[in-house]
């Protein structure tokens, strides 16, 4: 994968001489961006921004603010390369959640071997969920092919929420926000209160999540996980919903719905020595277990039992 990184310069010799120090890295890509093409650039939400302060047409902490209230650009990571050896100059620019000022001339091994780093970290931090920070796909596929190399026997639990979408659509996306992030908690306490050493919780994305867990620990879980879901669940709606039990949605033809409260459905497989042979078998057998748990009213779970030699 190839890393592009802007370089914010009224003139072009500082991103011809940085390209230069990367030449043999194929893998990064430097492209050069002036200010006032800067929405342009954050539209495609780069691996990294640099800055050559001397030759900006603005003022520097103004675009770095720019640049970092940008909602997709609020973590990429910003490296202001410039010649003031201020404290007070510095200090403020770095308050705007800049990453690093380098002072110019800079040593080109150095600025390289930042660069490299930063990025690399960004890279993984970005395969982390950023609302609920649970790992995400990547790692999930690490650790289920690491068990299954290892002949490991154990639970893995699917997790999805009933008629969220519902719910953002009245309550709106901040507080489905607090849904989920209250849901990840809810997954991770649990988990890793039975499950201490070999515990594991990730994110897939929106309203799903995945658990792998010692074998057949999974039901306690699934039960607590309920049990603490549906109490404490209750306090991201408003009364009159409470007492109705139900939410009033309208649809796109303008037609008021009836749906039920937030609810929690769990599917559980329990893989033993030799029942699948990769981790797509594994969501294959969980997306169907998790389907007949979202047919039962409320939070449910239903576990798969069956052993490897049986048909699917």
């Amino acid at each position: 994968m190839v890393q592009e990184i802007y370089v914010i310069d009224d003139e072009n010799k500082i991103a011809k001489k940085i390209s230069s120090i990367f030449e043999r890295d194929k893998g990064f890509k430097f492209k050069h961006i002036k200010t006032n093409e800067i929405e342009k650039a954050l539209k495609d939400i780069p691996s990294l921004i640099l800055i050559n302060e001397e030759n900006i047409k603005t003022d520097i902490k103004k675009l770095c603010k720019e640049i970092r209230d940008d909602e997709d650009n609020t973590i990429t990571p910003i490296i202001v390369l410039g010649k003031s050896k201020s404290k007070k100059h510095i200090i403020p620019i770095l308050k705007e959640s800049i990453e690093m000022y380098i002072e110019k001339p800079f040593n080109k091994e150095y600025l390289y071997y930042v660069i490299k780093n930063i990025v690399r970290l960004m890279y993984m931090n970005r395969r982390v969920s950023p609302l609920t920070g649970l790992p995400g796909n990547v790692q999930i596929q690490t650790e289920l092919k690491r068990r299954i190399a290892n002949k490991e026997e154990f639970d893995v639990l699917y997790f999805d929420l009933d008629n969220f979408k519902a719910y953002n659509d009245l309550y709106g996306f901040s507080k489905g926000d607090e849904i989920i992030k209250f849901t990840a908690k809810t997954i991770t306490n649990n988990i890793h209160k039975a499950c201490i050493d070999n515990g594991f919780v990730g994110h897939i994305g929106g309203d799903d999540f995945i658990g792998i867990v010692n074998k057949s620990m999974a039901e306690d879980i699934c039960k607590n996980v309920i049990l603490e879901f549906d109490k404490k669940v209750q306090e991201f709606f408003n009364k009159d919903d409470l007492e109705k039990g139900y939410l009033e949605v309208e649809n796109r033809k303008g037609i008021v719905e009836q749906f039920p409260l937030v609810s929690i459905s769990i599917g559980v497989v329990e893989v033993d020595i030799d029942r699948f042979k990769n981790t797509l078998e594994i969501g294959e057998i969980g997306a169907q277990v998790k389907h007949i748990a979202k047919t039962v009213y409320g939070s449910s779970y239903i576990i798969d039992r069956r052993k490897h030699e049986e048909n699917i």
